[in-house]
C-alpha cells in the first residue's frame, strides 16, 4: 500500500492549521472514561470534555481549542459494534479531529477555515465538495441561511452543491433539554464507482442517499439555542462552534484507498493477522470480515486497557472483555487458535505510541491482560459454543427463530460467551438473539449483586438559573468575572456576606428554621466533592454569635462563576447581605485527609508490591474509611496484604512531608505524574509529591491531604476483594477509627480467649483444633444424611412409574442439600437408560429441585431447564439449566409438593405429545 501522507502527519497536520495559523489552544485527548461525567459509558465524541463549557458548568481559560479525541462508539446511543467488518467505514474506536469556539469565532469563520484546510492545505478537488445546511422540515425553527450565504462564499465552490436538509441530518442536541443548533455537513462524492446501488431500479446518487458515492466527511455545529421543551427553543447569549471530523475517513480520501482498513491507520494490523494466519493476498481478500474486527477491536482493546479499563463482568468492563473475545473467535475463522491478539497490539502501540504515550506507558499492562484474556476465553469456548449450538438446534426443532435473552446471559454468566458472540454465532444461522432480554437480566443480576444504577442525570439543569444569578452578582460588584473562590485547602473558617439564598428553586430574601436553603458566598473554604473525596460539612452562621445557624451538609458547582452551600436552616433567619462565618467542621476533615494520603500511599504500594499495573480503577475518601479499586487479575496474597499494609504504615512512620505544586498538565505528565483515568484535569494542575528526591508518590490530585505522613496515625487494611472481573478492591481505615477497630479487635480476641480459657496467643491452636473436630463431625453427618437420603430412594428406584412408555420418578426426600440430590439423580440414571428424575428437598429450611433427563428424551423436547422452571413458580423462586440437568430453588418451603406435582403435571402433558 502506498499513500502521499501518513495517518500521523494528517493529524498533525489538523492541530498544526489550527493551533499555528488560527490560534487555537491545543487540548489533549481526554481519557475513553468521560472525567467527571457519569452519563456515558465511554467518550463517544470529541465534544464531551467540553460539555461543562457547553452546559454553563464551567469556563476554560482559552475560547479556542483543537484536537485528536480518542472515541468508543459500541454502547447505547452511538453503538457502530454491528457494522464493524461488515463496511469500510465502521469502527469501535476511532480517533475525532475536531475544533472548538466557546463564545469567540462562529459561522463565517468555522465554514472558510473548514474550507481552507480541506481545499488549500489538504488539496481536496473543490467540485468534489458538498454541503448542506438546516432547513427545518417542520418548519418551525428558522432555516440556517446564514451559514447557507457563507458557504456560497467560498472560493471555487459550486453553488449548487450547497443543499437543505431538515432535523435528522443537519440539527445537533446534546439531549432533550440543553444546549444544540443547527449543523453544516462536508462530503465528498467519491465517484461512481464507489456506489454500490447501480442497477436498482430508480437509484439515484445524492448526498445523504443509500449508496456508498458521497461520503461525509466532517461536520459543523453551531450551538446557538437552549432547548427548554420539545417545541420551545430560546436564543443562545454565547453561541459556540464544535466541529468533528472523522481520523479514518479523511485520512482514507487522502491516501486515495476506498476503505479505511487500507489506510496506514489499519491496514499493517491487518497484515500482521494475515502473517500470523499465513494466508496470501488474495486468501484474505475472499475472507475480509476477520481481519476488519480483529484490527478494530485489537485497537479498541489496546487503548481501553491503556486507559484503565480491564476486562470483566459489566459496563466499560464487559465492553473490553467483549471486544477481545469477539475478536478472538473471529481469529479461530483464520485458524488462530492459540492467543494472538497481543501481537496485534503491539502494533497498535507502535504506530500510535508517539501521539498517545499513554499506550507505551501501559505497555506491558496492555499486552498481559490482552493475552489473560484470552487464555480465560479459550477455556470455557468448547462448552460454550456446544451449549449455544444445543439451544439453537433446540430453537429450530420448535420452528423458532430468536433466543431467550435469559439463556444469552447464562452462557454468558455461565460459559463466558458475550451477547454479541452469541448474536454473531445466531444471525450466521439465521437466526437472533433476544437482546432486551439479554439486558434485563444482566442489569438484574448487577442489581442483585449490589451494582446499584449506572449513571445519573446530565448535569447543568439549573445552569442557567445560577448563570443568571451569577451574571447579577458580577453587574453590581458583588462578584468578580472569575466568581466564587475556591479555597478549600487552608483555613477552617472564613468570614464574608450573604450574596445569594436559594430556597425551593427560586431567590429569595430571607429563610426560615426547617427551610432547605442553598447559600451563596464571595469565597468558600468548603470542599466539593470530586476525584473520590466527599464534600465537607459545617456550619454557616451570622458573625454574631447566635442570630441565626446553617448546618452544611453538601457543596455544589451548578454554574460556572458559582459555588453553593446545601444545608438547613436550624436557628434563626438568615438574610441576604447578612455577615456570615462559614466554618469547616474540621475533625471531620481531618479524617478524611488522613484517608486521602493514606490513598496515595497504597497506591504506591500496591505499585510496589504487586507492579505497575496495579492502577487506580475508583475511589472512595470519607471520614470513616477509605475505598480503592484497582486492576489485578486476581486476589491479593493474604501475604501480599500483610506487605502492602506494613509498606504504608512504615511510610507513615518515616515522617514524610508532603509537597503540594501547582502546574501545567503538560509539565506534570512530562515529569512522570501518575494521572488517573475517568478523572477531569485542567490547563494548570494541582500536584501532591510525598517523600525525597526519589518521592515514594507523585499524582495529580486535588483533594486535601495531611501535611505528613504521621499525621495519619495507623493504617489497617480491613477488607479485600472483587470490584469487578479484573478489578480488586481494598477498604481501609486510618486515624481514629483504625484505633476503634484495633479496639475492638482486642477485646473480641479477648472474649474468644476467656471463653476458650486460653490464653491469647495459644488462641490460633485452640480454634484450629476445635476446628478439625468440628470438619470431622460435618463429614461424619453428611455421610449419614447420604445414607438416609439414599435409603428413602432405594425402594422407589425399584418401582419408578411409568409415563406413556418413559420412566418418570418424581419424589421429595428428606433434608438432602443440592449435592446430595443430585448424587439421586445419578442412581436413577445408572439404573434407567431413559427417563427422567425430579427430586426435591427442604433443607435448612429451603426448599430444593433437582431434574435430571437422559439424552434421547431431551432430543425429543423433554428440557430439564423448562421443566424446573415451571415448578419453580409454585414455590416462588426460579430455576433453569441445561436440558439434561437442571436446578430450581424458592421462597415456600410449604410448597415443594405442590411444585413437584406441577413437575409431574408438565411431564405428563409434553409426554402425552409423543
Amino acid at each position: 500500500m502506498t499513500s502521499k501522507i501518513s495517518g500521523s502527519s494528517v493529524r498533525q497536520s489538523f492541530i498544526d492549521f489550527f493551533v499555528k495559523k488560527k490560534a487555537h489552544t491545543f487540548v489533549p485527548s481526554s481519557s475513553l472514561v468521560p472525567g467527571g461525567d457519569q452519563t456515558l459509558l465511554f467518550t463517544n465524541a470529541g465534544m464531551v470534555q467540553f460539555k461543562d463549557v457547553f452546559l454553563g458548568t464551567d469556563i476554560r481559560p482559552y475560547n479556542r481549542a483543537a484536537n485528536s479525541q480518542k472515541c468508543m462508539r459500541v454502547a447505547g446511543k452511538h453503538n457502530d459494534l454491528d457494522d464493524v467488518g461488515r463496511d469500510d467505514t465502521h469502527h469501535t474506536f476511532f480517533e475525532m479531529l475536531g475544533n472548538w469556539s466557546f463564545g469567540d469565532y462562529y459561522k463565517k469563520e468555522a465554514i472558510s477555515w473548514a474550507w481552507e484546510l480541506l481545499t488549500e492545505e489538504w488539496g481536496l478537488d473543490k467540485t468534489r465538495l458538498w454541503t448542506t445546511c438546516f432547513k427545518d422540515d417542520k418548519g418551525n425553527i428558522p432555516a440556517d441561511d446564514e451559514a447557507a450565504n457563507f458557504w456560497r462564499q467560498q472560493p471555487g465552490i459550486n453553488p449548487d452543491h450547497v443543499l437543505y436538509f431538515g432535523r435528522k441530518e443537519n440539527f445537533w442536541e446534546m439531549a432533550d433539554t440543553g444546549p444544540c443548533g443547527p449543523c453544516s455537513e462536508i462530503h465528498i462524492d467519491q465517484g461512481e464507482e464507489f456506489c454500490n446501488k447501480k442497477g436498482e431500479p430508480g437509484h439515484v446518487c445524492s448526498v445523504n442517499g443509500d449508496c456508498k458515492r458521497f461520503l461525509e466527511l466532517w461536520n459543523l455545529v453551531f450551538i446557538q439555542y437552549n432547548r427548554l421543551g420539545p417545541d420551545t427553543l430560546e436564543p443562545l447569549k454565547a453561541c459556540h462552534v464544535d466541529t468533528g471530523m472523522g481520523m479514518e475517513r479523511i485520512v482514507a480520501v487522502l491516501q486515495g484507498v476506498n476503505s479505511n482498513y487500507k489506510t496506514d491507520l489499519l491496514f499493517p494490523l491487518m497484515q500482521k493477522v494475515q502473517e500470523l494466519a499465513g494466508k496470501t493476498d488474495s486468501e484474505r481478500e475472499a475472507n475480509i470480515t476477520p481481519y476488519r474486527v480483529i484490527a478494530d477491536h485489537s485497537r479498541a482493546a489496546a487503548f481501553l486497557i491503556a486507559d484503565g479499563v480491564v476486562p470483566g463482568n459489566t459496563g466499560r468492563n464487559y465492553i473490553c472483555r467483549m471486544i477481545i473475545r469477539r475478536a478472538s473467535r473471529f481469529g479461530g475463522k483464520l485458524g488462530l487458535n492459540e492467543p494472538f491478539l497481543a501481537k496485534i497490539s503491539e502494533e497498535v502501540i507502535n504506530n500510535y505510541g508517539d501521539a498517545y504515550p499513554e499506550l507505551i506507558k501501559n505497555k506491558k499492562t496492555i499486552l498481559n491482560s490482552i493475552t489473560a484474556e484470552e487464555e480465560r476465553f479459550h477455556k470455557t469456548l468448547e462448552s460454550g459454543l456446544s451449549y449455544l449450538n444445543e439451544l439453537l438446534e433446540d430453537l429450530k426443532n420448535h420452528h423458532q427463530t430468536t433466543l431467550d435473552g435469559k439463556a444469552a446471559f447464562d452462557l454468558y454468566a455461565t460459559h463466558g460467551l458475550p451477547l454479541e458472540i452469541s448474536r454473531d454465532i445466531a444471525r450466521e444461522q439465521n437466526m437472533d438473539v433476544d437482546e432486551s432480554g439479554f439486558r434485563e437480566a444482566m442489569e438484574e443480576h448487577r442489581l442483585n449483586s449490589g451494582g446499584g444504577k449506572a449513571f445519573g442525570p446530565l448535569g447543568g439543569e439549573d445552569a442557567d438559573f445560577f448563570k443568571d444569578i451569577f451574571n447579577g452578582l458580577v453587574k453590581n460588584k458583588k462578584l468578580d468575572e472569575k466568581g466564587v473562590l475556591y479555597d478549600p485547602y487552608y483555613s477552617q473558617n472564613i468570614e464574608g456576606e450573604v450574596l445569594g439564598m436559594i430556597c425551593n428553586g427560586r431567590m429569595v430574601e430571607s429563610a426560615q428554621p426547617g427551610d432547605e436553603v442553598e447559600i451563596i458566598l464571595p469565597r468558600t473554604n468548603f470542599y466539593i466533592e470530586s476525584g473520590g473525596q466527599v464534600s465537607d460539612s459545617g456550619v454557616i452562621q451570622s458573625i454574631k454569635e447566635g442570630e441565626w445557624v446553617v448546618a452544611i451538609t453538601e457543596v455544589r458547582k451548578p454554574s460556572a462563576g458559582i459555588i453553593t452551600h446545601i444545608g438547613k436552616v436550624v436557628k434563626g433567619t438568615p438574610k441576604i447581605g447578612s455577615k456570615a462565618l462559614a466554618a469547616v467542621d474540621w475533625q471531620r476533615r481531618k479524617d478524611t485527609q488522613r484517608n486521602h494520603t493514606a490513598t496515595h500511599l497504597l497506591h504506591a504500594q500496591l505499585h510496589k508490591v504487586l507492579g505497575e499495573h496495579a492502577r487506580q480503577a475508583g475511589s472512595l475518601v470519607s471520614p470513616e474509611r477509605l475505598r480503592f479499586d484497582f486492576n489485578h487479575p486476581e486476589a491479593v496474597t493474604a501475604e501480599q496484604l500483610a506487605k502492602i499494609e506494613e509498606g504504608v504504615n512504615l511510610d507513615i512512620l518515616n515522617h514524610h512531608d508532603l509537597n503540594v505544586v501547582t502546574k501545567s498538565l503538560n509539565e506534570a505528565i512530562s515529569e512522570g505524574v501518575t494521572a488517573l483515568f475517568g478523572e477531569k484535569y485542567g490547563e494548570m494542575v494541582r500536584t501532591i509529591t510525598i517523600g525525597p528526591d526519589a518521592p515514594i508518590s507523585y499524582e495529580l490530585c486535588g483533594g486535601t491531604h495531611v501535611e505528613n505522613t504521621s499525621d495519619i496515625g495507623l493504617f489497617i487494611i480491613t477488607s479485600e476483594g472483587s470490584a469487578a472481573a479484573g478489578v480488586r478492591r481494598i477498604e481501609a481505615v486510618t486515624g481514629r477509627e483504625a484505633y476503634k477497630l484495633v479496639q475492638k479487635r482486642m477485646k473480641a480476641l479477648g472474649t474468644a480467649a476467656g471463653l476458650l480459657g486460653v490464653s491469647q496467643e495459644d488462641l490460633p491452636a485452640q480454634v484450629e483444633n476445635l476446628k478439625e473436630k468440628f470438619d470431622l463431625a460435618i463429614k461424619e453427618i453428611t455421610e449419614l444424611r447420604q445414607k438416609m437420603v439414599f435409603s428413602s430412594l432405594k425402594d422407589q428406584l425399584e418401582n419408578v412409574p411409568v409415563l406413556y412408555g418413559v420412566p418418570v420418578l418424581v419424589t421429595q426426600l428428606p433434608e438432602a442439600d443440592a449435592s446430595i440430590l443430585r448424587q439421586m439423580t445419578d442412581r436413577f440414571r445408572e439404573k434407567y437408560s431413559s427417563g427422567v428424575a425430579v427430586v426435591g428437598s427442604v433443607f435448612e429450611g429451603k426448599p430444593t429441585i433437582i431434574a435430571s433427563v437422559t439424552d434421547d428424551l431431551t432430543k425429543k423436547g423433554i428440557h430439564a431447564g423448562e421443566l424446573v422452571k415451571a415448578a419453580a413458580q409454585e414455590m416462588e423462586g426460579s430455576g433453569g439449566g441445561r436440558p439434561n440437568l437442571a436446578q430450581a430453588g424458592g421462597k415456600n418451603a410449604e410448597r415443594l409438593p405442590n411444585a413437584l406435582k406441577t413437575a409431574h403435571d408438565w411431564l405428563n402433558e409434553k409426554l402425552a405429545k409423543g
